[in-house]
């Protein structure tokens, strides 16, 4: 899922009056007159994209609405910039079993509308994300509870999870349908943030308005413009705001957020274009980051093409995957700022970027063998002909690497292979849950939390082929689902690691998308900007940054 890291905490109803605004005055009095201009009492300037999903946690499942939700909503944990957990609601999370889980809040917080954050309002949540009428993205994240298939059945055999047990306010219990040790983690995530009561009363409205218990508060949403945020000065939680708000700046071609980031239009930015890639870092002098990541970029092919389905089908996605010259790509397009994939998890996570996995030489450039694989397809069953298309959105920096994927891929293989651009990410990704894309497909993986199975379960397990899932290859295999399991109840790390790496060479094998390259953390912020600290997962910790009024 592509997201960023959530932040915590809430703020005291009292203190809603005199919180801080991100147009640079009270809520209360006079502004600026501006929206957020650069300089004004400390605000924070990044660069964005227009939320492509509703800003309800269950449904947030990319980076555009998941910049905004990590600031309005806290969680039980969060993951510090290493990775390690840091409780944020919870007092305490435990288990002696790992399978049943009883969980603690921190006492006193509340929402942004000064109603309280109680057990009711977690599980509450949870339920609704689950619950297979409400067609939440994120639907598949609350899987390893039990009582999960009757919710998620269509039609639902049950309206909430059963198990998830309110105890009192400030305590309630997880059962899981089987022992998972890296459950905690899974808490870290987007789709687990609590939701006030009046979420539940409108949910629509409440998608364009969201009132969360983070440390920022929502003040407005201009689309395709910009989005305020604002600190509330009661914030409780580990995560204090050091700067008075961010506004988030919406743009649809990252060039020009660079550039106006070069001018001083813009404080932060966590990407940069491919024009840039090869003189971000003397341009910024210092204040460029470029640092490992938790970022996989993949091309997948659905399973439902005829043209890639049975035995010439698996043929011809081995022939497609070595007709990638990945190594040239990353040198010459990408300034050495992407590493080419040897397996399908980043290496900053634990156990992943392996390179002794059975299978993985289809991963690695080389012409004859494309084009030997091609021809044993050919011998089984002929091509249709069609194009080769790749699709992609045309806000995100993806046209120069798709054209160069498609030249490669015609050059060495003698096909025609096209590039397909879609005009947004919102619109692109509307398409693919609608599996309306039945060519080859851009895709991405940027890490929820850090652990294989993230990069695993969420996109190629057969729960997650259904409505609001994220398994759009429509991948299915018993035993790799199996496989998935086992990791989830090994007893350790390096058992689960293990049978993590036998579901990896599955898919070497089957192939429903074809890893590509890591993506560095890339990023680059003004001048006058202070404590810049990019997470583990490739985003930066907004709440640490300040600038100088």
């Amino acid at each position: 899922m592509l997201l960023g890291a959530a932040s915590a905490g809430a703020a005291a109803l009292a203190l809603v009056g005199c919180e801080r605004s991100a147009t640079g005055g009270s809520d209360g009095g006079a502004s600026d007159g501006g929206t957020g201009a650069r300089g004004a009492d400390g605000i924070l300037r990044i660069s964005g994209t227009e939320p492509g999903t509703r800003l309800i946690p269950s449904d947030v499942n990319e980076v555009g609405a998941g910049r905004v939700i990590g600031g309005v909503f806290s969680m039980l944990l969060f993951h510090d910039a290493t990775g390690q957990r840091v409780l944020e609601c919870a007092r305490s999370i435990e288990s002696e079993d790992n399978q049943h889980w009883t969980i603690t809040l921190e006492p006193g917080r509340t929402f942004h509308d000064g109603t309280p954050v109680t057990a009711q309002s977690f599980v509450d949540a949870w339920n609704f994300g689950a619950l297979s009428t409400n067609a939440q993205k994120n639907q598949v994240f609350y899987a390893p509870i039990a009582g999960f298939e009757a919710v998620a059945a269509e039609p639902p055999a049950a309206q909430t999870l059963s198990g998830l047990t309110v105890v009192d306010d400030a305590t309630f219990t997880v059962e899981l349908t089987a022992a998972q040790s890296d459950f905690p983690d899974l808490l870290g995530c987007v789709p687990f943030m609590p939701l006030p009561a009046a979420a539940h009363e409108d949910i629509e409205a409440f998608g364009q308005a969201p009132i969360g218990n983070g440390p920022y508060r929502l003040e407005a949403w201009e689309h395709d413009s910009e989005i305020r945020l604002v600190p509330f000065d009661g914030y409780q939680g580990p995560r204090e705001s050091a700067n008075d708000g961010v506004v988030i700046a919406l743009y649809a071609d990252p060039d020009t957020a660079y550039n106006d980031l070069l001018s001083g239009e813009v404080d932060l930015v966590d990407g940069i274009p491919s024009s840039a890639l090869a003189t971000f870092e003397d341009e910024l002098d210092g204040r460029a980051v470029n640092q490992p990541g938790a970022l996989l970029l993949s091309l997948t092919i659905p399973v439902g093409n005829a043209d890639f389905a049975g035995e010439a089908g698996l043929l011809r996605r081995a022939a497609i995957s070595r007709a990638i010259d990945r190594a040239s790509i990353c040198t010459d397009l990408f300034a050495g700022t992407r590493v080419p994939a040897t397996d399908f998890i980043a290496p900053s996570i634990n156990g992943g970027g392996a390179t002794d996995l059975a299978g993985a030489e289809v991963l690695a450039f080389d012409a004859d063998a494309a084009r030997d694989l091609w021809a044993r397809a050919e011998a089984i069953a002929p091509y249709s002909g069609a194009p080769f298309t790749l699709d992609y959105a045309a806000d995100l920096p993806d046209k120069e690497w798709v054209e160069a994927v498609c030249n490669s891929i015609a050059n060495t293989l003698g096909i025609t292979a096209t590039p397909q651009s879609h005009p947004s990410i919102a619109e692109y990704r509307a398409l693919l849950a609608e599996r309306q894309i039945p060519g080859a497909f851009r895709s991405s993986w940027q890490a929820d939390y850090p652990s294989m199975f993230n990069f695993l379960g969420p996109i190629f397990s057969s729960t997650a082929r259904a409505a609001g899932g994220t398994n759009f290859s429509d991948y299915a295999n018993p035993v790799f689902d199996d496989l998935l399991l086992q990791g989830l109840a090994a007893p350790d790390v390096e058992q689960a690691i293990a049978a993590w790496r036998q579901a990896e060479e599955m898919l070497l094998r089957d192939l429903p998308a074809i890893p590509l390259w890591y993506q560095n953390t890339l990023g680059g912020y003004g001048e006058g900007v202070r404590d810049v600290v990019f997470g583990w997962n490739s985003f930066p910790f907004y709440f640490e940054a300040s600038k100088e009024p």
